[in-house]
C-alpha cells in the first residue's frame, strides 16, 4: 500500500474510559435504526407458557412499531413496554393459541422521517408428534433374501434421533449386514435366521420437546428348510442397491453444510461398500461411516462439488451408483453491508448492495419499507443525484435465491446543521505536573465541523510540540503554566458553537499507598516491572509480586466519510514503543485512539484524537479477483472486485480495461469505464486473451496491473472424434478408443466425451428390432472409456462425441458390434415331487434369462448325513436337450437327506444353480398305501385291454412301432418286473423302431417339454394324441445302473 500520509501518535498510558464515536446524537431529530430484534425461526416448544418477539429501535422522535403476518398487516394481543421506551415493546403469543398465530412476522419501527424494517421472522408450533395407530402383519422373508422395516418417524422439532430396538430396549445390533438409513429404516441385506423376532421397535427422540415416541412393534419371520444351517448354503447373489434407487442422485446443499451419501446394498455374501469421487481427490474431510455405508464431508465448500460413486462388491459381482453432488450458498455481503451516510443537501449519494451467492441473488429496493423503483434503481446500486431534504429515508436492500434473503436497513440523512458540542461546558481537568492530559470537545454538524482550541488569557491558535489537536486538546508533559481555562470552537458553513474548559496543574508524589494498595498515577513506561508486597507482624511474614509490563497496543481508526462511528483495527504496537507510523488512504477524515493490552487482557481505549484529513492521492492498487467468461460465442465478459470506497484515495475513480489477442497483437485496446464489468464484442470463438484492469482518478493512476489470461466465449464442437474402434471384454463390458476431435474444433474448454449406445436386437431373436439408449459422460482429455452395463448375445451400435460447456459436438460415425454369449440366469423354479424311496421327479422352468443359446442343464445332487450335515457323496448328470424341463431320478437311498442342484448352460457355460431339498414328507413309503395298490391293479388291467386292441389292428395290415412309458412308481414287485421288460416292441426286424431307447444317461435322456405325451398321430383315426392319463402304449426303459435317472420323452417318428 502507498503511504499516503503518517501520523505519530504519542500512546496514552493514563487510565482512560470509554468512549464511544456518534454519528448522529440522539439529541437531533434522525430516522429509526433496528437495535434488536428475534431472528427466526421461532420454534415454540409445547411446555413454554408464551412466546416473545423482540422488536427495538432507536430514534429522535421515538419510533413507533407496527407489524404484519404472512405480509398482512397483524395487531399483536399482547405489547409490553417499558419506561425507557414506552412505544416500544414485544409482542407475547399465549402458548394455548400458538397454533393460530403459525406464520412470518416483520417488525416495523417509524417515525416521521421514515420507517426501518426488521427480516421476516417466521413462527413455528409445531403438534406432538406421534406415529399412526397402524397394524402391521408379519414380515415372511426367506432365508438369504433382503428386505426392508420402514420406520416413516414423524416430523418435529429437530433434533430428531432414530433408534431401533426391541420391546425391552435392547438395541438391535447393526453391522455390515443390518444397519438403519438416514431415512430411519432399518436395511436388512441378507436374511439370516437370527433375525426371526417379533418386537423390532422405531424409537423417535426429540430432545428438544423431551419425547420419545415408539411405532407398534414389527415381527420378522425368515423362512428356511430345517438343515440349511451354514451360510455356505445359501446361493451367491450380484449385489444390488436397497438405498438410493435408479442409477443417480442428484444432491443439493449449501456451503457449509455436512454432505451425507448413503449406499445401502443388498446380496450375498453381504457386499462392502467403496466411495471415490470421479475426476478428483475426495476431501480429506471426508470420513466413512455405518460399516463404509455412509460418507460425509464436513463443512462442504464449492470444490466438493462433482461426481462420486459408490461401489457395492462381493464375490458375485458388484453394483455402483452415482452422485451428482451441487454445492450452493445462501445471500451473503461480499465484504459487510452497506452503512448508512450523512450527507450535505446538493450532494450525490450512492447505495450499493454488494452480495454474492449461489444461485445469484435478486436484489429488491425498497424506501420505508415499501417497493422502490424507477430510474434511480440501477441493480444492486441506488443512485441520487443533487440529494435533498426530501431523500432522506430509510433505503432497504433485499436480497434473497431459493435458499434465503439478507436484508440490510440504510439510513440516509440528507442535512445542513450548524455545529453543536457534545461535550459539558465548563468541564474541570486536573494532571500532576509532567503528567499528560486529554481535553475532550465532541461536535456534530454537517457538515463535519472543524475544531479549535485556544487559551482564555492568550490570543490566537495553541501551538507547540506539547499541543496535539484532533478535536481534543491533548496537553503532553503538562508544566505549571498550562493551568487555566480552555476555549474550544467547533464551525462550519453553517456557524459556530464553543465551550470552555478548566485544566489545573498539580505537584503531587506519583505513587500512592491507600490501605495495602499501590496506585500508580501517570503510568509511563518506566513504571514496567515486578512489584513485591511485604507483609510483616511481630512472628511472621510473607510477600507476593506482581508483574506490570504492557504486552502491545492496539492502535484504531475511524473515518467520517464511508463507514462513520465505526472502529477498525488499524495497527499493532509493541509494549516497549509510544509512537507508531501508520500507512492510510488518501482523501479520508480519520479519527485515531489506542488501548493497550498486558496478561489480563485488554484495557479501555483511549479518548479520540482530533480529525485528521489525509490528501488525496492516485490509487495504491488495481483491482482483484478478475474473472473472464464468455457467456456468448462472439463476446468476452470482464468482470472484477472492485475497490472499497475508503481505497479510492480522491475523487473520480474509474478503471482501464486493456485487452489483446495471446501471442498475435502487440498493441493493447483500452476503454475507461467507471462500473466495474466490460464486455469485449465480435471476437472470434475462443481465442486467447491477455487482459489488465488498471485504476485511476483525478490525482494519478494506481500502480502497474498484472496481467491475466481469459477466453472469449464458447461455442458447440463442431467435429466428432474419429477412429472409434469397440473391444469387447467379455459379456457386459467393453473397451471403446477413438482419435480425439482437433482442438480448434472443439471450440471451448474441453468437457468431456459421451458415449452412446444402443441394443438394435438381441441375436436369439434377430427378426425383433430393439430400441434400448443408454449413455455415459467421461470428463476431461481422454482417449478410450470403459463401458459397462451391456447384455450377452446382442448386436449393437455405438457412437462418440465431445461436448464442452455450450453442448455436444456431432456424432462419430456409428461402430456395431456383437456381444458374446454369457451363461444363463437362473432358473426360476426348480420343484421335486412324485418321490418314492428310491426315486424322486425334478420339475423346473427355463431361464427368463438366456443370455445365448441354451445346450442343456446341469443337474447336481448331493447325499448328506442328517446328524452332521456333511456331504456323503455326490453325482452329477449333464442333460443337453435344450428343451427339457423334468428329469427323474432313480437309485436314491430311501430315507435320506439330498441337496439338488439344477442350472442352465449355454457354450458360454452353466449360470447360477438353483438348490431344492428334499423334505420330510417327501421320503415316505407310499407303496404301502392301500390306494396306491388299486390304482396300479386298475392300471395293469386297461394296458392289457389297450396291447390287445393294437395286436388286433396289426392283424388288419398296419404296421407300427409302439413306445409306451410309465411315471407311476412301482412297489417292489412291480419294479422286478419291469427290470425284466424288454426295451423294444416291433412286428418285423426290418422296420426297427425309430424312437429314442432310454436304457442308458445320453444324450437323448431329455424332456422335449414339460408334458411328457404318448403319440400314436400316424395310426389315430382323428389324429389326436394320448396323453400320461389316456395312454401307456409304449416302450418301457429303464437304468440298472445306481444313481442314476432317466427323463419320460415322447417317441420318435415310426415307419410303417
Amino acid at each position: 500500500m502507498r503511504l499516503v500520509g503518517t501520523l505519530q501518535l504519542a500512546l496514552l498510558l493514563a487510565l482512560t474510559s470509554w468512549a464511544t464515536g456518534l454519528n448522529i446524537p440522539l439529541e437531533v431529530e434522525q430516522l429509526p435504526t433496528i437495535v434488536t430484534y428475534t431472528t427466526g425461526p421461532i420454534i415454540a416448544l409445547p411446555f413454554d407458557p408464551t412466546v416473545k418477539i423482540k422488536c427495538k429501535a432507536k430514534g429522535n422522535p421515538t419510533p413507533e412499531y407496527r407489524w404484519t403476518k404472512d405480509g398482512e398487516d397483524f395487531i399483536p394481543p399482547h405489547i409490553t413496554t417499558n419506561k425507557t421506551d414506552p412505544t416500544g415493546g414485544t409482542v407475547v403469543l399465549l402458548n394455548k393459541h400458538l397454533i393460530n398465530f403459525q406464520g412470518k412476522y416483520r417488525c416495523y419501527a417509524f417515525n416521521k422521517l421514515g420507517t426501518a424494517m426488521t427480516e421476516e421472522i417466521e413462527l413455528i408450533a409445531p403438534s406432538v408428534p406421534k406415529f399412526p395407530k397402524e397394524g402391521h402383519p408379519p414380515i415372511a422373508v426367506n432365508e438369504g433374501e433382503p428386505f426392508t422395516l420402514h420406520c416413516n418417524p414423524p416430523e418435529g422439532v429437530a433434533p430428531r434421533q432414530i433408534y431401533w430396538m426391541s420391546l425391552g430396549l435392547q438395541h438391535i445390533k447393526q453391522d455390515d449386514r443390518v444397519s438403519m438409513g438416514i431415512d430411519g429404516n432399518l436395511y436388512f441385506s441378507n436374511a439370516l435366521q437370527k433375525d426371526s423376532r417379533k418386537d423390532y421397535c422405531c424409537f423417535a427422540a426429540f430432545q428438544r420437546i423431551r419425547t420419545i415416541v415408539q411405532k407398534d412393534a414389527m415381527a420378522v419371520v425368515v423362512k428356511s428348510c430345517r438343515f440349511t444351517k451354514l451360510s455356505a448354503w445359501l446361493d451367491l447373489r450380484r449385489p444390488s442397491l436397497l438405498l438410493p434407487s435408479g442409477v443417480q442422485t442428484v444432491k443439493v446443499l449449501l456451503k457449509g453444510e455436512t454432505l451425507k451419501l448413503e449406499c445401502i446394498p443388498e446380496g450375498y455374501p453381504t457386499p462392502m461398500v467403496k466411495w471415490m469421487k470421479m475426476g478428483d481427490k475426495m476431501a480429506p474431510r471426508n470420513k466413512v461411516d455405518r460399516h463404509g455405508k455412509l460418507l460425509t464431508i464436513s463443512a462442504v465448500e464449492e470444490r466438493d462439488g462433482g461426481k462420486y460413486m459408490c461401489t457395492a462388491e462381493n464375490s458375485a459381482g458388484e453394483a455402483v451408483h452415482y452422485f451428482d453432488v451441487i454445492v450452493e450458498e445462501q445471500p451473503k455481503w461480499l465484504t459487510e453491508p452497506p452503512q448508512g451516510q450523512l450527507t450535505v443537501i446538493g450532494s450525490d449519494v450512492h447505495i450499493k448492495c454488494s452480495v454474492t451467492g449461489k444461485p445469484p441473488p435478486d436484489i429488491t429496493w425498497r424506501r420505508n419499507g415499501e417497493l422502490f423503483r424507477g430510474e434511480r434503481v440501477l441493480d444492486d446500486t441506488v443512485v441520487i443525484h443533487n440529494a435533498t431534504p426530501e431523500d432522506s429515508a430509510v433505503y432497504q436492500c433485499d436480497a434473497s435465491n431459493v435458499h434465503g434473503s439478507i436484508l440490510a436497513n440504510i439510513n440516509i440523512m440528507v442535512m445542513n446543521m450548524a455545529p453543536r458540542i457534545l461535550t459539558r461546558d465548563y468541564q474541570d481537568y486536573a494532571v500532576v505536573l509532567g503528567g499528560d492530559i486529554t481535553m475532550n470537545c465532541s461536535a456534530f454538524g454537517s457538515p463535519l465541523p472543524e475544531v479549535s482550541w485556544s487559551k482564555y488569557e492568550t490570543p490566537g491558535p495553541i501551538e507547540g510540540d506539547r499541543f496535539s489537536q484532533n478535536g481534543s486538546l491533548q496537553i503532553i508533559i503538562a508544566e505549571k503554566r498550562d493551568s487555566g481555562k480552555y476555549v474550544c470552537v467547533a464551525s462550519n458553513r453553517e456557524g459556530k458553537s464553543s465551550i470552555a474548559a478548566m485544566d489545573t496543574c498539580f505537584d503531587i508524589f506519583r505513587y500512592v499507598l491507600d490501605d495495602g494498595m499501590l496506585q500508580i498515577m501517570n503510568v509511563n513506561l518506566s513504571d514496567q516491572g515486578i512489584y513485591t508486597c511485604i507483609a510483616r507482624t511481630s512472628l511472621d511474614e510473607d510477600n507476593a509480586t506482581a508483574l506490570l509490563t504492557i504486552l502491545e497496543f492496539i492502535v484504531e481508526y475511524e473515518e467520517s466519510q464511508w463507514e462513520p462511528g465505526r472502529w477498525k483495527e488499524q495497527q499493532k504496537v509493541p509494549g516497549n514503543q509510544a509512537t507508531a507510523e501508520l500507512a492510510l488512504h488518501g482523501h479520508l477524515n480519520y479519527q485515531f485512539r489506542v488501548y493497550a493490552v498486558n496478561a489480563v487482557g485488554p484495557g479501555p481505549p483511549s479518548e479520540p484524537t482530533e480529525g485528521y484529513k489525509t490528501p488525496p492521492a492516485a490509487p495504491d492498487r488495481n483491482p482483484e479477483n478478475i474473472k473472464i467468461q464468455g457467456h456468448l460465442p462472439h463476446q468476452m465478459d470482464i468482470s472484477w472486485e472492485p475497490l472499497l470506497p475508503i481505497e479510492h484515495n480522491g475523487p473520480g475513480l474509474e478503471y482501464k480495461v486493456s485487452y489483446r489477442k495471446l501471442g498475435v497483437e502487440d498493441v493493447w485496446t483500452e476503454h475507461l469505464v467507471k462500473r466495474h464489468s466490460f464486455v469485449v464484442r465480435n471476437t472470434s470463438t475462443f481465442v486467447p486473451y491477455e487482459i489488465k484492469i488498471q485504476s485511476r482518478n483525478s490525482h494519478g493512476k494506481g500502480p502497474d496491473p498484472k496481467v491475466v489470461t481469459g477466453y472469449s466465449g464458447e461455442d458447440v464442437p463442431t467435429a466428432a472424434p474419429r477412429d472409434v474402434a469397440v473391444e469387447v471384454f467379455n459379456t457386459t463390458v467393453l473397451r471403446v478408443s477413438w482419435t480425439p476431435a482437433p482442438p480448434a474444433t472443439v471450440r471451448g474448454h474441453l468437457g468431456g466425451y459421451d458415449v452412446q449406445w444402443f441394443r438394435k436386437r438381441s441375436l436369439l431373436n434377430p427378426n425383433k428390432v430393439l430400441d434400448e439408449r443408454q449413455s455415459m459422460s467421461f470428463p476431461g482429455k481422454r482417449t478410450h472409456a470403459i463401458v459397462p452395463g451391456l447384455k450377452p448375445f446382442s448386436e449393437y451400435r455405438l457412437t462418440v462425441n465431445v461436448f464442452n460447456k455450450k453442448g455436444n459436438g456431432p456424432y462419430s460415425d456409428p461402430v456395431t458390434f456383437n456381444t458374446p454369449e454369457g451363461v444363463p440366469a437362473q432358473v426360476p423354479i426348480l420343484t421335486a415331487s412324485n418321490a418314492q424311496k428310491d426315486t424322486i421327479l425334478l420339475v423346473w422352468g427355463p431361464p427368463l434369462e438366456t443370455n445365448g443359446i441354451l445346450t442343456g442343464y446341469l443337474l447336481q445332487y448331493h447325499l448328506f448325513d442328517e446328524p452332521t450335515l456333511e456331504v456323503v457323496d455326490s453325482q452329477e448328470i449333464n442333460i443337453t436337450k435344450a428343451d427339457t424341463t423334468q428329469w427323474r431320478l432313480r437309485g436314491l437311498e430311501e430315507g435320506r437327506l439330498y441337496r439338488f442342484h439344477l442350472s442352465a448352460c449355454t457354450r458360454a457355460g452353466c449360470g447360477p444353480p438353483l438348490a431344492q431339498e428334499t423334505a420330510e414328507g417327501q421320503r415316505s413309503d407310499f407303496s404301502t398305501q392301500g390306494w396306491f395298490i388299486g390304482t396300479m391293479c386298475a392300471v395293469a388291467l386297461l394296458t392289457l385291454v389297450v396291447l390287445m386292441a393294437c395286436f388286433v389292428r396289426r392283424n388288419k395290415g398296419g404296421k407300427y412301432a409302439v413306445k409306451e412309458k410309465e411315471d407311476l412308481h412301482p412297489d417292489v414287485e412291480s419294479r422286478g418286473m419291469n427290470d425284466d421288460t424288454s426295451c423294444e416292441y416291433s412286428d418285423s426286424e426290418e422296420k426297427p423302431l425309430k424312437g429314442r431307447g432310454l436304457c442308458s444317461l445320453n444324450d437323448d435322456d431329455t424332456v422335449g417339454d414339460s408334458i411328457s405325451r404318448d403319440s400314436l398321430v400316424d395310426y389315430a383315426d382323428g389324429g389326436g394324441e394320448f396323453d400320461e392319463d389316456g395312454s401307456f402304449i409304449g416302450e418301457y426303459s429303464e437304468s440298472k445302473h445306481g444313481g442314476s435317472g432317466s427323463a419320460p420323452s415322447g417317441p420318435g417318428p415310426v415307419t410303417a
